[in-house]
């Protein structure tokens, strides 16, 4: 009563009046309604806000934005609006004193109005100051006042209209204008103003931020997860830091995910109401259209807080990801040693990889742990109000379902450890042939290492049919449950009692509620999983930020020029161990170190050396004592770490480019003969862990880095072992010793040279590690105490060393690194690895050079290739475009065309069952009803459970096939694959690198394996379930047709749109992600480099710019997801609100059921049409595999392993004679000859030698033989027989090499020895006694059966030489070519390999390609090569007399 006192004067004017608003055919809102609540309801809005909106611009100041046309604009209409507002208040005073009553509503609601208009004006201007460009709060304020306007403005107009109306001019004027000025305003609020003035958020470079965070950079982020609390007694919790860093920003999609919860339940309730609008005949039609537009609205509203809802999410996680792996790269710079025993570099990198991943998993589910429940609980209330306790049928059989899904995640994951083991067996085997191929090729081995890995596959893809028949359970469950619910349900409701009527009101809307319990009580055990798993990565995390740190304070650090004594490093009685708690490594240590000098460390292996230069860095706890050091540190390891980046920058580490410096140093450190050698000088770029460098190279170039660095203390770790004699001579010479580079620094040399040792100032001795001895050479020497003993141990084998390398050292100059003699001329294992690994990436021959010589001179000549930097291997290609349909119709066919459209018939019947269901329940539901019950229930729930179980079958079906169908699959393309890469010429695995190959068998399988089918049925079903929307949508309304064809379009083309970008999005995402780990993997491999040189900063912020790339590329891929959902969900939206408003229009030809029916399904679009765009996008992403895997199977081949009608006689050769005619050899199209003219017989029985310095063409003459390239031009034959006619196979089987490199593979030594079971056990045994074996595998326990262990590593490389010795004489053939191994085997093996084949090889013809003369001067013939010619051919006695290139050689060798 009191407000209609307030609105009217008489009273008789009230708030809200049924008759009035809703029972009529021309709604209307009573004048007090209008006066009162429409006008302050956007009032109240702006000043709830007022006070938090006016707190974030304080807190958040952009920069200030100078007035402009709009802004003055803005700010007039609002002055304009107060006017107007108070000019209603001024009138009613006006009114007043002429004595006539006023409501008392017309003085407040005007005053309110205006003093609100003040408020927003002042909000323009303050908005304006604080540089917000466009405002939200604002567009929001005005859209809600135009809305209340435009219900009072249609209420006046109706009025107006009236025959006798009582207007109001002045008030109506007044409000009319005012209507005008506010949609002026909201017009104006659209556009957006210019840039704030002094703005550091322009051009915002990381929009992973949001707005308004200031520059919380990823380093502040992750710099509050290590802050050093100081030490208290509970554990740290990490979780409470993350939540303090990013619970604020997180904690607001608690909102948004309990709004859209609500919202959700919207949708069924607003069903309930349009079914009753359609049953009711006398509703006016208006209320109709007013559901329709609800229903539309709330589904609008949905999809917008539900996508800001992800938003939050994906970026909280994207940043906590960012943040942990911040964290854990900081972290691992500063982390002990005995902590980095305790995680190994695997564990560690997983930490970033998974363990931060797992949180970004987490970020999206988290909510659901409280939002699950609620919306079961919700669903549950308003069904129990639609259907009463029948509705516990349903929940028990969804209960049910919940322990049968539990324990097949429990089987799906035991097969899925299954598969894994067989995989990583599978892999690790490929490898290995793909290291190895080239020894398979010479052996002609390839069928038996095919059949092995069929056999583990054949394993493999047992688990995958039975995870496969699994999954189809899963799927059968899973499509099946809500059709059981509901059947349970309906079948208690109905039977339960007689009166019990299943209108359409109640089904449907029971089905739109049990639509939205599915999702919870599925997802529930998927959160569950995933937060154990997150809290298993939290405890990992929380021990590895835990571990102890380094302590730098440990070591007193002076600056350099400061005095502070003439010591450049002191120690005082200090004692150190590796970890807390263990004995000390170190004890007792003192000495000091003048500035300048160079002081030796020598001692036993495992004295302490290098723990005495880890513990001058720190690296060590100090248990007691005193250490100083003067001045800044640089550190050479013992062993070299090389970071994957040209050659320079390795060198350089961050400084500055000085050229004449650089050059100096280069020179000094005796590199200057390896950039010759590198293709494209010191820009080479240096693989992962330094790959194309051999040992001696890696550790010059660390000596470089040091050298270079210019500091004022050097500790050098043994730098010299790794490199020749020579060459260390030069780098004492020139960079350590007196005369050296640094010459006037402090230097630190452990050292096991004894050569050395009379040149330097002081000798420390140390033993088990305590200091026994210091002083100089000759001071030591006379006290003949532990140094003299340790001099005589090692001088004698220094003495044989000197007598081998006397011979070189006359060519050898200090810059050539060279040990081994080849032919006199001075080339080293090393240098010719270099060359090999630079050019060829998996060649194993070392004399391989001889090819490259030409490539490399050619290299040289062409300047402009030489200015690129040289990769050496061709790039993994990132296909892109879209997929081609001829890649689904390849794997249909792997598939089985049978099998693929089966299936395909399967699904469309599953549909139409599950369509037909629902159908024939909108018929049941509109059954008339007599006497209050309703006939023929029986028959109806009987159809209705009948078509329930055809669904159900063809859903069993149509997994079944697509599982198996896709098991098939992989099967055939792995099979092909296979086949087609043993098949490939050993030139495309010198291109290609083997990590792309290995890639294709484990990642690309592995999606073809277990992604695909997972797809295709969701994508199927996806599509199948919008086709079936549309129909059933037709049938209801046919009139919709107009409508569906033009929202078809729109949707496909935004999923074009977005299909495209998201591929690419994807492909640069997973691309910018390895560098961040293998950089990672590379810092936790030098880290004490690192730190040495304190170089922690520059490797941090490296690590942070890759993160940021690594970002730039995942979050614009959250967006797009965003973007896209947002425009999918409209365009389902606009189906929901077509079904609805067409049901509405033809209301009276429609039964309650259809209506029902059609509104359901559309509810039920905007899930699916977002799901079908995730799949395709999937599908695309995913059959790329397929592409990936074809692509293989169009390589060239080499040439057929066995033609049937050229197939030499088994016994062929019987006499071994080999001609070679006018036979020429070149590496690839476009190079030179390699072998050109070569016109030699090699009689049966005949043992040929064949020399030549590097390069020469020697090991291209063996190539040749074993067809690993064909001929260029000419002809081999063998007993008459030319090679190149018959097959690989027939030909390689009968020649036997022994190659330079021992090449085992992991399996028994017997399947090393024979892989194809072709010989008996005795027939093994006794090549092995032959071979010097015996008694070694004899002396195992498993004999024959011993597994090698991949690559041979547990036996010596002497041990494999002999074996492949053994396989020699196994397969004893007429031919044997012997690559003749000297960097592999002690002179006494050499020597019994020799033996061996001189008494066991009599009769065969023996071509020996030699690097020693020595071990050829018996031999009967001897062809000299030089350039790919030969030059001369002769008894070896003949040649020396000669005096020709033989001569110098033998000369150079010391034979002659």
């Amino acid at each position: 009563m009191a407000l209609r006192g307030f609105c009217s004067a008489d009273g008789s004017d009230p708030l809200w009046e049924w008759n009035v608003t809703w029972n009529t055919s021309n709604p209307d809102f009573t004048k007090c309604f209008q006066n009162t609540v429409l006008v302050w309801v956007p009032c109240a809005y702006l000043w709830v806000c007022f006070p938090f909106y006016f707190l974030h611009l304080s807190r958040h100041d952009r920069g200030y934005i100078q007035m402009t046309h709009l802004n003055k604009a803005k700010t007039a209409l609002g002055f304009l609006l107060w006017i107007v507002c108070w000019a209603d208040l001024f009138y009613s005073f006006w009114e007043r004193s002429w004595g006539r009553f006023v409501a008392p509503v017309l003085l407040v609601s005007p005053t309110l109005l205006g003093v609100t208009m003040l408020l927003a004006t002042f909000l323009i201007q303050l908005e304006r100051r604080k540089g917000v460009q466009s405002s939200g709060i604002m567009l929001t304020f005005w859209l809600i006042a135009l809305l209340c306007a435009l219900a009072i403005l249609r209420s006046k107009i109706m009025a107006a209209l009236k025959e006798d109306a009582d207007v109001d001019v002045f008030r109506d004027v007044t409000f009319y204008i005012y209507s005008s000025l506010v949609l002026i305003e909201l017009v104006l609020s659209c556009f957006s103003d210019r840039s704030p003035l002094f703005s550091e958020t322009i051009n915002d470079p990381d929009p992973a931020r949001p707005k308004g965070s200031s520059k919380v950079d990823v380093n502040e982020e992750a710099e509050a997860l290590i802050v050093k609390s100081p030490a208290k007694e509970r554990d740290p919790s990490l979780f409470k830091v993350l939540y303090k860093t990013f619970g604020p920003y997180f904690l607001m999609s608690f909102l948004f995910k309990a709004l859209h919860d609500l919202m959700m339940f919207a949708g069924p309730e607003i069903l309930k109401l349009l079914i009753n609008f359609v049953n009711d005949q006398q509703a006016p039609d208006w209320q109709g259209y007013f559901y329709t537009a609800l229903l539309f609205i709330s589904a609008c509203l949905q999809t917008l807080v539900l996508h800001q809802y992800f938003h939050i999410c994906f970026v909280s996680g994207m940043r906590v990801k960012t943040a942990v792996i911040g964290a854990v790269y900081r972290k691992a710079l500063v982390i002990t040693n005995s902590a980095r025993k305790s995680s190994t570099v695997g564990e560690i990198v997983n930490l970033m990889s998974v363990d931060a991943q797992r949180f970004m998993d987490l970020a999206t589910y988290l909510n659901m742990v409280w939002s699950a429940p609620l919306q079961v609980i919700l669903a549950l209330y308003l069904l129990w109000l639609n259907l009463g306790p029948s509705v516990l049928a349903g929940v028990a059989v969804m209960i049910l379902m919940v322990p049968v899904n539990a324990v097949m995640a429990m089987k799906t994951k035991t097969y899925q450890v299954a598969h894994m083991k067989s995989k990583d067996n599978r892999i690790k085997l490929m490898n290995e042939i793909l290291n190895g191929i080239k020894v398979l090729k010479l052996y002609a081995w390839e069928l038996a290492f095919k059949d092995k890995v069929l056999a583990i596959r054949q394993e493999e893809l047992k688990v995958l049919k039975k995870s496969a028949y699994l999954g189809a359970v899963g799927t059968f469950t899973w499509v099946c449950t809500p059709f059981l619910v509901a059947l349970s349900t309906f079948a208690v409701y109905v039977t339960i009692d007689e009166n019990n009527i299943l209108d359409a009101q109640k089904a449907f809307v029971s089905l739109a509620l049990f639509n939205i319990l599915r999702f919870p009580l599925n997802i529930l055990p998927m959160v569950i999983s995933s937060i154990v798993q997150a809290s298993v990565s939290l405890k990992r995390l929380r021990i590895f930020l835990s571990h102890e740190e380094l302590e730098p304070d440990s070591i007193e650090r002076r600056p350099g020029k400061d005095g502070g004594g003439a010591n450049s490093i002191t120690v005082k009685n200090a004692t150190f161990t590796w970890a807390r708690g263990e004995p000390p490594t170190l004890s007792g240590i003192t000495f000091s170190v003048p500035e300048g000098s160079l002081v030796a460390v020598v001692g036993q292996v495992g004295c302490g050396k290098s723990s005495l230069l880890s513990a001058l860095l720190a690296e060590m706890e100090k248990v007691e004592g005193h250490v100083a050091i003067k001045g800044s540190v640089a550190y050479v390891p013992q062993q070299a770490w090389i970071q994957n980046d040209s050659l320079q920058e390795n060198i350089l580490f961050g400084r500055q480019l000085q050229e004449r410096y650089y050059k100096a140093v280069v020179e000094a450190c005796a590199l200057l003969p390896d950039l010759e050698i590198l293709p494209s000088g010191d820009l080479t770029e240096i693989g992962e862990k330094g790959v194309n460098l051999s040992g001696g190279q890696k550790q010059r170039v660390s000596l470089a880095r040091a050298v270079y660095c210019d500091s004022d203390i050097y500790l050098f770790d043994d730098p010299l072992s790794a490199v020749d004699a020579h060459v260390g001579k030069h780098i004492f010479e020139n960079v350590i010793g007196p005369k050296g580079m640094l010459k006037n620094k402090t230097r630190l040399l452990v050292t096991h040279g004894i050569s050395y040792l009379p040149q330097v100032d002081v000798i420390i001795v140390m033993s088990g590690g305590k200091i026994s001895e210091m002083g100089s050479y000759q001071e030591l020497l006379a006290r003949d105490g532990d140094f003299a003993e340790f001099l005589r141990t090692y001088a004698s084998a220094e003495q044989e060393q000197d007598e081998q390398d006397n011979g070189s050292a006359g060519i050898g100059g200090p810059g050539k690194e060279g040990k081994q003699m080849e032919n006199g001329m001075l080339v080293t294992d090393a240098v010719g690895k270099q060359m090999q690994r630079q050019l060829s990436n998996s060649s194993t021959y070392s004399s391989d050079i001889g090819r490259h010589c030409n490539s490399t001179a050619e290299l040289q000549k062409d300047e402009a290739k030489k200015e690129e930097a040289w990769k050496l291997v061709e790039a993994d290609k990132a296909q892109t475009g879209q997929v081609k349909l001829s890649v689904y119709w390849g794997y249909m066919r792997a598939i089985g065309l049978f099998l693929s459209f089966l299936s395909i018939l399967l699904f469309i019947s599953n549909h139409v069952a599950s369509l037909a269901s629902n159908y024939w329940l909108s018929l049941w539901t509109d059954d008339p009803v007599v006497n209050g019950t309703q006939e023929h229930t029986t028959v109806r729930l009987s159809v209705y459970g009948g078509l329930g179980i055809l669904q159900g079958l063809s859903v069993f079906g149509y997994s079944m096939a697509v599982s198996l169908g896709g098991v098939l699959a992989s099967r055939r393309l792995h099979v092909d694959l296979l086949h087609h890469v043993l098949r490939s010429p050993m030139s495309f695995f010198e291109r290609t690198p083997s990590g792309n190959l290995v890639n294709r068998f484990s990642k690309e399988l592995d999606t073809v394996d277990s992604m695909i089918p997972q797809v295709i049925k969701m994508f199927m079903g996806s599509l199948c379930n919008v086709i079936g929307a549309c129909i059933v949508i037709l049938l209801a309304t046919p009139i919709a047709a107009i409508v569906i064809p033009p929202l078809g379009l729109i949707y496909f083309f935004v999923q074009r749109f977005y299909v495209a970008s998201s591929r690419q999005l994807k492909r640069l995402e997973s691309v910018s992600r390895s560098p961040v780990y293998s950089h990672f993997n590379q810092t936790l491999l030098g880290v004490s480099v690192i730190r040495a040189f304190e170089e922690q900063d520059r490797f941090i912020h490296q690590s942070d710019l890759k993160v940021d790339d690594n970002q730039k590329a995942y979050y614009p891929s959250i967006v797009a997801n965003r973007w896209l959902a947002v425009r999918l969900e409209c365009v389902g939206n606009c189906i929901v609100l077509f079904a609805s408003l067409f049901a509405v229009i033809s209301r009276h030809s429609l039964s309650a059921g259809l209506v029902g029916l059609s509104v359901s399904y559309s509810l039920q679009v905007t899930t699916y049409l977002n799901w079908l765009v995730r799949m395709s996008s999937e599908m695309e992403t995913n059959v790329v595999a397929v592409e990936r895997l074809k692509e293989y199977s169009e390589i060239e081949k080499e040439a057929p392993w066995r033609i049937q009608e050229m197939t030499p006689p088994s016994d062929w050769p019987q006499v071994g004679r080999v001609e070679f005619r006018n036979y020429g050899l070149r590496y690839r199209e476009d190079l030179d000859l390699v072998l050109k003219r070569i016109n030699v017989t090699i009689n049966g029985g005949e043992k040929v030698g064949i020399v030549g310095r590097t390069g020469a063409g020697k090991s291209s003459l063996t190539l040749g033989l074993f067809r690993i390239n064909e001929p260029a031009e000419g002809e081999i034959i063998i007993d008459d027989v030319n090679i190149a006619k018959i097959g690989l196979h027939d030909l390689r089987f009968k020649i036997t090499i022994i190659p330079q490199d021992p090449v085992l593979f992991s399996g028994s030594l017997r399947m090393n020895l024979d892989p194809f079971s072709k010989y008996s056990d005795e027939e093994v045994w006794t090549a092995l006694e032959l071979a010097h074996l015996k008694d070694f595998v004899s002396s195992l326990p498993d004999k024959l059966n011993h597994e090698c262990a991949e690559g041979g590593e547990n036996l010596s490389v002497g041990q494999r030489q002999l074996l492949c010795l053994a396989r020699a004489l196994l397969r004893k053939t007429k031919i044997l070519v012997l690559d003749e191994a000297t960097a592999a085997v002690d002179l006494e093996t050499d020597n019994l390999i020799q033996s061996t084949i001189r008494t066991q090889f009599d009769d065969c013809t023996v071509l020996t390609i030699a690097h020693r003369l020595n071990t050829i001067m018996d031999y009967m013939r001897v062809i000299v090569l030089d350039k790919g010619e030969i030059l001369e051919c002769g008894s070896p006695s003949d040649l020396l007399q000669q005096k020709g290139l033989f001569y110098t050689m033998a000369k150079d060798a010391g034979l002659v």
